[in-house]
């Protein structure tokens, strides 16, 4: 019989312990995966503060130590991950905590990744292209529990990480299957005490992910849905949790979209990611803030294959007005955010933008985009943006 059902390959994420509170079965699901002398991984910032010591006081509770690495930058490199598994066999250790934003997660994943394997296997030997994952031992990862403190980036689902090559300054998604943490924790009283602008730049990270999942041309009916209700989860629950940091329920609420865009995205990605990827790593910027900025400048790029599933998006999300009713809602949720208004707000100056169209078109996010992106329109892309 004939059909028009593509064949795709398909994954949904694991265990997730979701509610107030459950920070405090940390070390109960840590012994549950086999962990006995867990490193904490997390970033300069979180490191002192109170949230990190009551994880800690769990695992020090049930004798599982408190050691921690926390030499993490916002966009973690390889020198991090040669220092992470430095501390990681100094001290023999057995599973990795992640514990923190997307950065920390993403981090603590490429040390559980490397921290076994030969000297000979290079991180950017796995980069998640065709099947080179199968170059690591898969026996020497050692086990991840993921404790997201953002909701923005959906690490805590992912079989993937993103690390910054130092020296090139690109962008490199490292997957393997095993990198799907065993058990995930999401508390979101963890994220109370977010900085606005974290908030703020997390969320539209969350949204930017079930937005663009949403648009891919690819088939995947699930991911689809998934990533249609995330986008009301944002739209309803950011501007609240925003003016409110307290706000638990927005908080839960955002934490679900943040799991839900990235189980979205295995769909496929786009522009947003393509652009911001080289942005964040040549610049610093923040990553869920970079694609705040350039959204509605991809939504107009993409406009003539995405205006009809837009349109039903804005039905279903009670969006009056169709593409052009989207498109201002999220311009009014960018003003109501902070979101700098362009790159050229952000300190991207106009003599690189030929260098990171370059790099944009290398990024593995602009195969996922509606319209092919061609050295041509993308640089005209970032002028838009600027």
């Amino acid at each position: 019989m004939s059909h028009n059902v593509p064949n795709r390959n398909w994954s949904y994420p694991t265990a997730i312990k979701f509610g107030v509170g459950r920070i405090a079965e940390l070390a109960e699901h840590c012994q549950t995966a086999g962990i006995k002398r867990p490193l904490l991984v997390t970033d300069k910032a979180l490191a002192s503060l109170p949230i990190t010591k009551g994880a800690l006081d769990v695992l020090d509770a049930a004798g599982l130590g408190r050691a921690v690495f926390s030499e993490v930058d916002p966009n973690p490199n390889e020198r991090n991950m040669a220092d992470g598994i430095a501390a990681y066999n100094a001290g023999a250790h057995d599973g990795v905590v992640c514990f923190g934003g997307g950065s920390a997660l993403d981090l603590g994943k490429m040390i559980a990744l490397m921290a076994g394997q030969s000297p000979k296997l290079s991180v950017w030997d796995l980069e998640d292209v065709d099947d080179w994952y199968t170059r690591a031992d898969a026996d020497k990862i050692a086990p991840i529990i993921a404790v997201p403190t953002t909701a923005g980036t959906g690490s805590e689902v992912g079989r993937a990480g993103v690390l910054t090559n130092s020296a090139t300054h690109k962008k490199k998604i490292i997957f393997h299957p095993k990198l799907m943490p065993a058990i995930t924790i999401c508390d979101p009283a963890l994220t109370v005490g977010m900085p606005k602008f974290i908030t703020a730049g997390t969320g539209m990270d969350a949204l930017a992910h079930c937005l663009e999942a949403y648009c891919s041309p690819f088939y995947h009916p699930m991911s689809q849905g998934i990533a249609l209700e995330g986008m009301r989860l944002v739209f309803e629950n950011l501007p609240r949790v925003y003016a409110d940091p307290n706000d638990l329920d927005a908080r839960a609420h955002m934490m679900s979209a943040a799991a839900m865009g990235a189980v979205a995205f295995q769909k496929g990605l786009g522009a947003i990611h393509s652009l911001s990827h080289p942005v964040g790593a040549v610049y610093g910027t923040h990553h869920g803030t970079t694609n705040a900025v350039v959204m509605p400048m991809v939504l107009d790029f993409n406009r003539k294959e995405i205006a009809a599933r837009i349109k039903a998006a804005a039905d279903y999300l009670g969006i009056k007005g169709g593409f052009k009713g989207f498109r201002q809602k999220i311009m009014d949720l960018r003003a109501e955010l902070g979101i700098p208004a362009n790159l050229t707000a952000m300190g991207v100056k106009p003599a690189d933008l030929d260098m990171l169209t370059e790099m944009a078109l290398e990024d593995p996010s602009c195969g996922g985009n509606p319209v092919k992106m061609t050295k041509r329109n993308t640089r005209k892309l970032f002028d838009a943006c600027m």
